[in-house]
């Protein structure tokens, strides 16, 4: 009995100090994404003002876990999840060399960025879809790691060289940006549109509301791990 207590209280101890370190590592890297999106707003706003003013480009803080990038009619949400995960043991992260070396290392806290159109928000358009355009993994290490969808055009696949840096941060904001931007709506099929019913009028539904193209995203290709 008392083998067992020790076992389950070590496997505790152990797990416990882990995800408390990976939260704080997970936490600070989600700061540093904030503090870099402020400043990039910031920056676009002074130089699209020069050009046309009628073009909004904001930043909103949501709460500890949530901020917004609302640039034109795009609408970027970056929310951290409180919770530290584990993948499945097929993933290809979880094969790695890096993450058999160290039992810490199969624990992560979790950032995801997700793309709507920013009507859909402010209208509250709850059928309106949100795209995820990439979710970044970090460790006890403070080491992270990419997917997400081939626009960003990002191959941050070995987590074994990936440390959390400004420079790295910044340019998957900006890379989120492109991605959105460069992904236009489509306007749906008329035959969709044809017929309304009561409860959509009277819920003054957008029933044309054009959607994105859509992503592709890149979890099928094979990472680099190591």
């Amino acid at each position: 009995m008392e083998d067992r207590i020790e076992s389950i209280f070590e496997g505790l101890r152990q797990k416990s100090t882990t995800k408390q370190e990976i939260f704080r590592n997970t936490k600070d890297t989600f700061e540093k994404l904030r503090a870099c999106s402020v400043e990039l707003v910031k920056n676009l706003k002074n130089r699209i003002t020069e050009v046309d003013e009628n073009v909004v480009i904001e930043y909103r803080s949501v709460n500890e876990f949530e901020f917004h990038v609302k640039f034109s009619g795009d609408l970027l949400i970056f929310v951290m999840h409180s919770n530290v995960i584990t993948l499945p043991e097929d993933h290809e992260l979880m094969k790695s060399r890096y993450v058999e070396e160290d039992f810490r290392r199969r624990f992560f806290g979790h950032i995801m960025a997700y793309n709507f159109m920013a009507d859909s928000i402010k209208y509250n358009r709850l059928n309106d879809p949100g795209y995820l355009l990439g979710r970044v993994l970090i460790n006890i290490d403070n080491h992270f790691y990419l997917e997400g969808v081939k626009q960003l055009d990002l191959t941050y696949h070995d987590m074994a060289k990936n440390k959390i840096t400004e420079k790295t941060l910044k340019l998957f904001v900006e890379s989120a940006m492109v991605a959105s931007v460069n992904n236009d709506l489509v306007a749906p099929d008329v035959d969709e549109i044809r017929k309304i019913t009561v409860k959509q009028k009277l819920e003054e539904q957008q029933v044309s509301t054009p959607q994105k193209v859509g992503f592709t995203f890149s979890y099928q290709r094979k990472p680099n791990v190591y």
